[in-house]
């Protein structure tokens, strides 16, 4: 039996995404804390929103466009058939993730939800345990001493660490 060629994901990190989001909002829902609402009573929360979900749109969107351009899949749970290093992963290695938790942190200043801000937390270590480790695992073993390579010059969240 051949293993088959996926890097074997938890979940599909969209509906992870959702996961937090709607997670959140019941958690708003049945024990409300106001912190945001407090902190940022002038509404300043739906600024800080819209800024970190431009944001999120402005680095997830020319992340899949790259892959569509490249032929290969930007979902993680089929197979790449190809490695993308240009565009915006010239600058970091996960740039639909990084989008993706922008997103939903600006979904949730925009509510002004405090248990989401808490639950992007959370979908942070579930994306790179679960998604990232996996696809990088998965990577290596494609695409061998080229993808080592990238990942020796590019950081994986942007950040040299």
């Amino acid at each position: 039996m051949s293993k088959p060629d996926t890097p074997g994901v938890i979940a599909p990190p969209p509906l992870l995404a959702l996961a937090a989001i709607v997670l959140g909002l019941l958690l708003d829902g049945l024990f409300p804390a106001y912190v945001l609402a407090v902190v940022l009573p002038h509404g300043e929360h739906r600024l800080i929103g819209a800024i970190l979900i431009v944001a999120g749109l402005a680095l997830a969107i020319p992340a899949v466009l790259a892959f569509r351009r490249a032929e290969t899949h930007a979902e993680p749970w089929k197979p790449a058939t190809a490695l993308v290093t240009g565009g915006v992963f010239r600058f970091l290695r996960n740039p639909m993730y990084a989008g993706l938790l922008l997103f939903v942190a600006g979904l949730a200043f925009l509510t002004a939800s405090d248990w989401m801000l808490v639950m992007t937390i959370v979908l942070a270590f579930v994306l790179h345990i679960g998604v990232v480790k996996s696809e990088e695992r998965y990577l290596e073993g494609k695409f061998g001493a080229a993808y080592r390579r990238y990942c020796e010059t590019v950081p994986r969240y942007g950040w040299p660490f």
